[in-house]
């Protein structure tokens, strides 16, 4: 594997590794916070005195490395004729999650023009993960060492989708859907991350 592949590879793993180091160390300082019934951007919110570290190394951070992941996955994958679906779904997905970053959710004021720019950010990329995941696996299906995880892959969005009616079905504790959510998507990185350092930038088949 070519050098950059590795680095791409290595910002993949990391993403998921930055987003649970700090939630972690954020929450832990909150110990009014409930995993069960707030939102993971409530650790980053408008109120919140020291609101950038976590929304910084939460979202920024990673959600940038999640767009230069997504950048190099495609280009190991890629043909002459390849559409930029996967590139683009991936790669703004990143760019979305760093938006919600920059623009702190304000809970007080759900209307307010941070509060709205935050959850186009979050909706935003979301929307962009499942157009990469889904198209993703027409890059891999030509491929056999990919093939082998394109299955596992899909599975994880599936879950993903299902997981984001958690709300309905327990409006008690939403916090739980939301983090399995967070932790499919996760996931997901990673495991293509991973596949991506072990990969042979020559093995196209």
């Amino acid at each position: 594997m070519k050098h950059p592949q590795k680095v791409y590879a290595l910002l993949g793993l990391l993403a998921p590794a930055l987003f649970v180091m700090t939630y972690l160390i954020v929450s832990n300082g909150r110990p009014e916070y409930s995993h069960l019934t707030k939102a993971v951007s409530e650790l980053g919110s408008m109120d919140v005195a020291n609101r950038w570290v976590f929304n910084l190394f939460g979202y920024i951070l990673p959600g940038l490395m999640v767009s230069l992941f997504g950048y190099g996955l495609f280009e190991n994958l890629k043909e002459n004729n390849s559409n930029k679906w996967p590139l683009i779904g991936i790669v703004g997905s990143g760019l979305f999650m760093a938006l919600a970053g920059i623009f702190p959710g304000d809970f007080e004021e759900r209307y307010s023009t941070t509060m709205i720019l935050h959850s186009i950010g979050s909706v935003g990329s979301y929307i962009f993960f499942l157009i990469g995941a889904f198209t993703f696996p027409r890059l891999m299906n030509k491929i056999s060492y990919w093939n082998n995880v394109r299955w596992l892959g899909l599975t994880i969005t599936w879950l993903s989708i299902v997981c984001g009616n958690w709300i309905f079905i327990f409006p008690e504790i939403p916090g739980i859907g939301q983090r399995i959510g967070f932790g499919m998507y996760f996931f997901w990185i990673g495991l293509y991350a991973y596949f991506l350092w072990k990969s042979d930038s020559n093995m196209k088949s």
